[in-house]
């Protein structure tokens, strides 16, 4: 029977939205938790007499390989997500997640291997980076052909919120893990906790994943024999560039208020002596839940109001959180608190950066396109944001403010042509013949 795209949500609709929701949750956990411990990482795994700015710079390193090998696991995940089906690549990314993340905490160290030591854990975060890369797209394409077409936006804000709180995860255990162990004994044995309790997280989500069913979407598709015979990826290279540009640019905006406001901004704010590390990560938290609620929150009112009106309006809402936020910060050590939720917040609106996504691409191709198109932006801006706005730091203090405001004019002209669009893409794109 040809899917309705009119009705209401569901309990298997929530049922679904959930279990996706909270493997995206575990999968991220298992992604980050490698940034939260990287100064142990370094000391575990390089020789002990480097330079630390030798360390460092192989440690973060090896993160960033993550982000380097989503693309080619996008790519490849996606094709085959694409040609035969949906929940099988969804199930296949968090294993691929798993399985390296529980090995990391296995891992002998540099004493005990030498320099395979450092070799194998490159190799295991280069796994992690591709499963990433198939897993946040993917999940996006999933719920989103789960739901009515009028609900599309809910569905990937929950998504979107559940990948934001596997952040949340990992700082919590990094908490827990530096307040119950000595410095010694978690570079002595400690550190492993957490990336093998990331690997049994994983393995539970794969678990929960079973429970979900393909796509009714995917499964049109399927009947009516519209699966493309040829690659999906050479489809979205020659017939919808218009719609990766158009992806790319809102995936900057995503990385800016995710790499900026969430991960860069709390080492920031622990300079400030008034401040301080301790209070800058507890107010981070508190603006990850903040951030959580927001894409919920933007998600929804997509639905209600349109991509364009929702983007205008919440870009506009981040450029006056962000000035105030990172302008008066330094002098109202008071503000932290409640600015940075209300940052937090605002930052919600890249939930509709999925929304965007997926109604850019007809469902043949839309897995394809839309993994091609994030993850290629990702790891450019990604990769370049931070490097970016530390030189910026060099002679502008209100660098990561003035960056993330950047970001949100763009927004906003971005949610005015979407806006004023004629051909503006309506719900009723996510079906199977589109």
């Amino acid at each position: 029977m040809p899917f309705d795209h009119t009705r209401p949500l569901n309990r298997s609709d929530y049922r679904t939205l959930a279990l996706a929701a909270l493997g995206g949750t575990l999968e991220f956990y298992d992604f980050v938790i490698y940034v939260f411990f990287a100064a142990i990482m370094g000391q575990v795994f390089f020789p002990p007499h480097s330079p630390d700015w030798l360390v460092q710079l192989q440690t973060y390193g090896i993160f960033a390989a993550g982000y380097l090998a989503r693309p080619l696991g996008g790519i490849v995940m996606a094709h085959f997500g694409d040609l035969q089906g949906r929940k099988r690549m969804f199930t296949l990314s968090i294993l691929l997640m798993a399985l390296p993340t529980f090995l990391m905490g296995l891992l002998p160290s540099y004493a005990s291997i030498g320099i395979w030591a450092p070799l194998l854990l490159l190799l295991l975060r280069v796994l992690q980076g591709a499963a990433i890369g198939g897993e946040i797209p993917g999940a996006w394409v999933f719920v989103s052909e789960h739901v009515p077409g009028r609900r599309v936006g809910f569905a990937c804000g929950t998504l979107t919120a559940g990948l934001t709180l596997g952040i949340l995860l990992g700082s919590l255990v990094a908490t827990v893990m530096h307040a119950r162990f000595t410095p010694a004994e978690l570079v002595d044995h400690a550190w492993r906790i957490p990336f093998l309790l990331g690997g049994v997280f994983g393995l539970c989500a794969v678990w929960l994943r079973g429970y979900l069913h393909e796509t009714p979407i995917f499964k049109e598709l399927a009947e009516q024999r519209a699966l493309l015979a040829e690659w999906p990826m050479k489809r979205v290279l020659a017939s919808h560039r218009g719609a990766m540009l158009l992806s790319m640019l809102a995936t900057w905006l995503l990385t800016g208020g995710i790499v900026v406001v969430i991960l860069m901004t709390p080492s920031l704010l622990g300079k400030i002596p008034e401040i301080g590390a301790e209070k800058a990560l507890l107010a981070n938290s508190l603006a990850v839940v903040c951030l959580s609620i927001g894409c919920v929150l933007a998600g929804s009112l997509t639905d209600r109001f349109g991509n364009g009106p929702t983007l205008l309006a919440g870009s506009a809402l981040l450029l006056v959180a962000c000035y105030g936020f990172y302008s008066q910060i330094a002098a109202n050590p008071a503000l932290l608190f409640p600015g940075y939720a209300v940052l937090g917040l605002t930052v919600g609106v890249i939930a509709t950066v999925p929304c965007i996504m997926v109604k850019a691409f007809p469902a043949s191709v839309r897995f394809s396109g839309l993994s091609l198109s994030y993850n290629l932006a990702y790891a450019i801006f990604g990769g370049l944001t931070p490097m970016a706005v530390a030189v910026m730091l060099k002679s502008d203090p209100l660098a990561p403010a003035h960056y993330v405001e950047a970001l949100a004019v763009m927004g906003m002209l971005i949610g005015l042509g979407l806006s004023s669009s004629a051909r503006r893409i309506e719900p009723q794109g996510l079906k199977a013949n589109s």
